[in-house]
C-alpha cells in the first residue's frame, strides 16, 4: 500500500471513536477530581492513569499524543502549546547550566534565538554548524554536550541534512539527537532515522487552516539494556530512567519541563489539530508534488528559485536518494533586493503575507524585514538570509494559478 494511502486509514480510524462521540470530545476543565485521596496519591506518583491537572495533561490532548506517537513510532508524545513550546520542553528537560547544543543547518529564528539568547541567559551554550560539516560536529563533542539539534529541512535556506550520517555520530558519541520534523510530517521518519525525539510545530502542515497554535515531541522508548540515557553523560536523570524505564523520556520532560514552564497544549487547540490530522496524509502529497511542478515552472522563467528539487541545488541527489516522499511545502525565491521583493509581494494576488507555513493556502514573506530583522548580519549570513530572500509555503491551490500568478508578479 502507498504510504499516504496507509495513513489516510490511520488516521481517520485513530483519531474517530467506533463506540460513543465519534468526534474526540473537548474537555474543557482545567482541573479533575480524584474521588478519593487514595486514588489521588495513585495518580500523582503514576500507578493510576487518570487526569491529574490539564497543565500536565488533558484528555483530549492525550487523544492527540496517541496518534502523534503512533505516526512517528514513538513510546509516547508530549503535545505542548506551541511549536516554540516544544523546542522548550525537549531541551530545557535535558540541559543544565553548564551543558552544550550542538545545532545543525537553517534555523528557524525563533529557534536560533532561544539558542543563542534564551539558552545562554540560563548557561546553556550553543555550536552552529551547516548540514555538511560532519567533521567539526564530531569534533565539536565533547562531555557537556547534551543534544544535537537538526531541522529536517532548512528554514529557510533549502539545505537538506544527511540525517542518517548525523544520527550515526550522535549514537556513536552517545549524544541525544532531537530533529525537528515540523516541515515534514510523514515524508521523514524521525525516530526511524536514529533520533531520540521529533520535534513539531504543529500549528503548520499537521493542523493546515491557521486555526490552531499548538507543538509536540515525539519520543522514542529507552532501550532495556545499554541507552544513551544509562550512561554517566545523562547521570542526573538516572532516578528517572531506573524507575520509569521505557518511558523515562516522557517522564522526564513531564516533570523537568512541562509541570514547571507550563507550556502545556489546549484542549480546544488539540481538537482542532485532530481535525487537521484526519487529511494530512491527503495534503502533505499534493503539495509536496505541487511544489516541484511550481519549482521547475519558475526556474524555467527565470525566477530565482531555490529547491532541492532543482537539478542546480547542492542538495540534489541527497533529495532523491533520501527524500523521495518529499521535502514538504517551502521554497525560496530571491528578488536581489528588498525593493524588488516588496514590490513582488505587493503584486501578488493569489498569495497570503503571514509568518507561517504549511497552511491549505499559499504563504510569504520577506525574511530580512520581518522575522530575521533582529538576528545579527553574520548570522544571517549562516542561515541563508538576503536582502531579496522571500519564503514561499505552498498551499493546497491549482499549482499553474500560482505559477502564473507569481510570473505576474515578478513583473
Amino acid at each position: 500500500m502507498n504510504h499516504f494511502e496507509e495513513y489516510c486509514t490511520k488516521f481517520v480510524q485513530a483519531t474517530g471513536n467506533k463506540e460513543g462521540a465519534v468526534s474526540t470530545p473537548i474537555t474543557n476543565s482545567a482541573s479533575f477530581a480524584y474521588g478519593d485521596p487514595v486514588t489521588a496519591e495513585g495518580i500523582f506518583e503514576g500507578t493510576v492513569k487518570k487526569p491529574l491537572y490539564s497543565r500536565m495533561g488533558n484528555p483530549t490532548t492525550a487523544k492527540l499524543e496517541s496518534v502523534l506517537a503512533q505516526m512517528d513510532g514513538g513510546v509516547g508524545a508530549i503535545a505542548t502549546s506551541s511549536g516554540m513550546g516544544a523546542i522548550t520542553l525537549a531541551t530545557m528537560s535535558i540541559v543544565n547550566a553548564g551543558d552544550e547544543i550542538i545545532s545543525i543547518g537553517g534555523l528557524f529564528s525563533g529557534t536560533y534565538s532561544f539558542f543563542t539568547e534564551t539558552l545562554s541567559r540560563f548557561g546553556v551554550n550553543s555550536h552552529f554548524f551547516d548540514v555538511e560539516e560532519l567533521q567539526g560536529i564530531k569534533n565539536a563533542i565533547n562531555d557537556n554536550t547534551k543534544i544535537i539539534f537538526l531541522e529536517s529541512v532548512g528554514n529557510p535556506n533549502m539545505r537538506l541534512p544527511d540525517i542518517k550520517a548525523i544520527a550515526n555520530i550522535a549514537n556513536e558519541a552517545g549524544v541525544l539527537l532531537m530533529i525537528d520534523n515540523t516541515v515534514t510530517p510523514l515524508c521523514i521518519s524521525p525516530l526511524a532515522l536514529g533520533a531520540d525525539a521529533a520535534i513539531y510545530s504543529t500549528t503548520k502542515i499537521i493542523s493546515g487552516n491557521a486555526s490552531a497554535l499548538g507543538g509536540c515531541v515525539v519520543y522514542r522508548a529507552v532501550n532495556e539494556g545499554s541507552d544513551k540515557l544509562k550512561t554517566p553523560r545523562y547521570k542526573d536523570l538516572s532516578k528517572i530512567v531506573t524507575k520509569m524505564k521505557k518511558m523515562a523520556f516522557i517522564a522526564i520532560a513531564k516533570k523537568r519541563a512541562l509541570r514547571d514552564f507550563g507550556v502545556s497544549a489546549n484542549a480546544n487547540a488539540s481538537y482542532q489539530t485532530l481535525l487537521g490530522l484526519e487529511t494530512l496524509a491527503l495534503r502533505v502529497p499534493r503539495v509536496t508534488n505541487s511544489v516541484e511542478i511550481i519549482v521547475k515552472a519558475l526556474h524555467k522563467n527565470g525566477i530565482d528559485v531555490n529547491h532541492p528539487s532543482l537539478e542546480s541545488h547542492p542538495h540534489h541527489q541527497r533529495y532523491l536518494n533520501d527524500f523521495s516522499l518529499g521535502c514538504g511545502s517551502l521554497i525560496t525565491i530571491d528578488m536581489g533586493t528588498k525593493e524588488k521583493a516588496f514590490d513582488f509581494l505587493n503584486k501578488t494576488k493569489l498569495a497570503t503575507l503571514t509568518a507561517n507555513i504549511g497552511d491549505s493556502r499559499t504563504l510569504v514573506l520577506h525574511m530580512d524585514s520581518t522575522i530575521y530583522r533582529d538576528i545579527p548580519q553574520d548570522a544571517k549570513k549562516f542561515l541563508g538570509i538576503t536582502d531579496g530572500l522571500i519564503r514561499v509555503s505552498i498551499g493546497l491551490e491549482n499549482p499553474q494559478d500560482i505559477i502564473n500568478d507569481f510570473i505576474q508578479a515578478r513583473g
